[in-house]
């Protein structure tokens, strides 16, 4: 089995933004890259073949859901998630402690829509020194998760990034409760780091840099797990309230991360959140906007998006975009997308979520040139 390790490759003389290679057992992935999320194990309304013929090198899947159906247990039954999903490239799984956050407070992405900001439902019963306890959203049974419990479940997932278990405490959180929170965080990633360490089974560890929007409890976050052995840091928590302080976050954090281990931003990847944080030096993204957008009839051009749904595409025999080069746009016309849109029949979503996909996959090799080419 090949180790995990990255390759710095170039460094640009205009920014932070940088190119490498993430080497892991399952293949390389080229930095900056895009992230697609799989939360069930598969990127809605494709199949994982799909994935593979559109060359998309890394895949986020989701551990809480996957806890709750099939399994974790089936899942290793299975051979691990690669098997049991036929993918042959890597994946990435969170800890399941993102639900902590987006059960009770909504998405990170919901913070930067101004969201968010009021506490929902009761799924998240009780948060402990041990862990948290959630109430399963498909059958209302409680479940337990500890990092040690999280970990052995990403064990038996087999993905070749994993990340340690974690609290995602909302923008509006009080100072104080902020900094119990970091330091509660902080000693859970610590055990998560333990028990993985006590069986590697080839697979790395991303620490997850907490703090909010505070400088110096970011700082203290960055030290204090910098000097533990992760083998990549992602960036996590709540990012801000406004694209502008997560810009100034991030371009106060990465400065203070290694530069020969790879970094990730977790829940981020809109096209303008891409365009203004690849020069800080991010090297991937994980987000569900292009799948979302492409199931709402939203199709990512260079244009801007286009709404498959409204009246004038009915009769326009092109493609989505000329020289696209995806499956749908080398062999289907806006005219029968917008059709398949207003019949609602469900190909409609599968071909405008490989268009999406393949966009962002497209965009991000542009990227990697122009960084490359020194214009970024």
């Amino acid at each position: 089995m090949k180790s995990f390790h990255f390759e710095l490759l170039h460094r640009s003389k205009k920014s932070r933004a940088r190119v490498g290679r993430i080497h892991t057992p399952h293949g390389v992935i080229d930095t900056p890259n895009f992230v697609a999320v799989g939360t069930n194990g598969t990127v809605k309304a494709l199949n994982n073949a799909d994935l593979h013929d559109i060359g998309l090198q890394l895949m986020f899947c989701n551990t809480y859901h996957l806890i709750l159906q099939p399994g974790t247990h089936v899942v290793r039954k299975a051979g691990g998630l690669h098997h049991f999903i036929h993918r042959k490239l890597p994946i990435i799984t969170d800890s399941g402690g993102f639900q902590v956050f987006s059960l009770a407070y909504g998405s990170i992405a919901d913070e930067l829509k101004g969201k968010g900001t009021k506490k929902q439902g009761g799924s998240v019963l009780k948060i402990s020194e041990e862990g948290v306890l959630f109430r399963s959203y498909r059958d209302g049974a409680k479940v337990m998760l500890t990092p040690e419990s999280s970990i052995q479940a990403q064990k038996d997932l087999g993905a070749d990034i994993i990340i340690p278990f974690d609290e995602l405490p909302p923008y509006h959180i009080a100072p104080g409760a902020l900094k119990k929170s970091l330091e509660r965080t902080h000693r859970w990633e610590k055990r998560s780091l333990e028990e993985h360490l006590k069986n590697p089974q080839g697979q790395a560890m991303y620490a997850v840099i907490h703090g909010g929007v505070d400088p110096t409890l970011r700082k203290e976050s960055c030290s204090f797990l910098t000097d533990l052995p992760f083998n990549g840091f992602a960036i996590g928590g709540s990012v801000g309230k406004t694209k502008e302080e997560m810009h100034e976050m991030l371009s106060f954090v990465l400065p203070l991360l290694p530069e020969d281990k790879p970094n990730h931003l977790l829940g981020i990847g809109d096209l303008p959140s891409l365009e203004r944080s690849i020069p800080l030096g991010i090297d991937t993204f994980d987000s569900s906007y292009p799948t979302r957008a492409a199931r709402h009839g939203i199709l990512l051009t260079a244009q801007g998006g286009v709404n498959i749904t409204k009246a004038d595409n009915a009769e326009k025999f092109a493609p989505i975009e000329e020289g696209c080069g995806c499956p749908t746009c080398s062999r289907f016309t806006l005219a029968y997308l917008h059709h398949l849109f207003k019949a609602r029949e469900l190909t409609s979503m599968s071909l405008a979520t490989v268009h999406n996909l393949y966009f962002i996959i497209k965009l991000m090799e542009k990227y990697r040139e122009g960084i490359r080419e020194g214009t970024i």
